[in-house]
């Protein structure tokens, strides 16, 4: 508890963002391929990376951002049929989940946190009031790929800008609103089944940046915040479930809320390994669900 906590302070007095960027950087260049190799089996055999799922270059990997943004071969990761279902837009553990109260706040391992500041904007928070949230945290040896967890049209995207503290186990415990601080970006879609879902990308230290497939434009820890942009009717990028929503260029968090509108109940609890793909809730009407 200790050394975690001075770890943590420790990290308060440290350039985060620029040493984020620079391992990036690093991540991204090429290195000759003995060297790079050597550092991919390295990497695989500290955190038991499965090799056995990934679609590997033909060439081999070029970079280490490469082998760590690597895609899955097709087939891996099945979609739950069930079209009242929210799948995991993520391969990690379920952090925390459940219910948000009506003044639009949650708590996270004790800690509370307010939906309008972690959406970047207080007017947004009134829809969540009565919603459901569940955060994923992708370890470094889980798939880094995020994808839509619900059908629908992106309306909009916001950059919220912050800095970049670990959001792993000393994050969590020692920094009060962690997610709410960090550099993210929400994405609102607008699903036929739930109404308005905001999947959260949480940026987090040694995270070169957060992307997203449909908008390369928009990066982050890259310059100054985005900030909102709202894609125009009929241009709006449309996803199914399961399809490619982003990626982390090194490891974070996914968080997805949704509103009192989509009447869900939870299918996972706190500790839950999930894979992307998999149901996180379910559409229930009438106190039962709707498969």
């Amino acid at each position: 508890m200790l050394a975690s906590r001075i770890a943590a302070e420790t990290l308060r007095f440290l350039p985060r963002k620029r040493i984020s960027r620079v391992l990036g950087r690093m991540a991204s260049a090429g290195v000759p391929v003995p060297l790079l190799q050597r550092a991919i089996d390295l990497y695989v055999r500290a955190y038991a990376v499965d090799l056995s799922e990934c679609d590997v270059p033909s060439g081999g990997w070029t970079s280490f951002n490469q082998f760590f943004t690597r895609p899955l071969r097709d087939g891996c990761r099945p979609i739950d049929p069930d079209p009242g279902a929210i799948v995991s837009p993520a391969d990690g553990l379920v952090e925390d989940c459940g219910t948000i109260d009506a003044r639009a706040t949650f708590r996270v391992k004790g800690r509370p946190y307010d939906v309008g500041e972690l959406l970047g904007d207080e007017r947004d928070a009134s829809r969540y009031e009565g919603g459901r949230f569940a955060i994923i945290y992708l370890s470094p040896r889980d798939y880094h790929r995020v994808h839509a967890a619900v059908e629908g049209p992106v309306r909009v995207v916001r950059h919220v800008g912050g800095t970049l503290f670990p959001v792993n186990k000393i994050g969590l415990e020692h920094v009060p609103g962690l997610f709410a601080k960090n550099e993210r970006v929400a994405v609102f879609q607008e699903s036929p089944v739930h109404g308005e879902v905001a999947t959260i990308l949480v940026g987090a230290i040694v995270v070169g940046s957060v992307t997203l497939t449909f908008d390369p434009a928009m990066r982050t820890n890259d310059g100054p915040p985005r900030g909102t942009v709202r894609y125009l009717p009929g241009r709006e990028p449309t996803l199914g479930r399961g399809d490619e929503l982003g990626a982390f260029q090194l490891g974070s968090t996914v968080i997805v809320l949704t509103t009192r509108r989509s009447e869900i109940e939870l299918a996972v609890e706190p500790g839950t390994p999930v894979r992307m793909g998999q149901v996180i809730a379910r559409r229930v009407r009438g106190g039962r669900s709707v498969s």
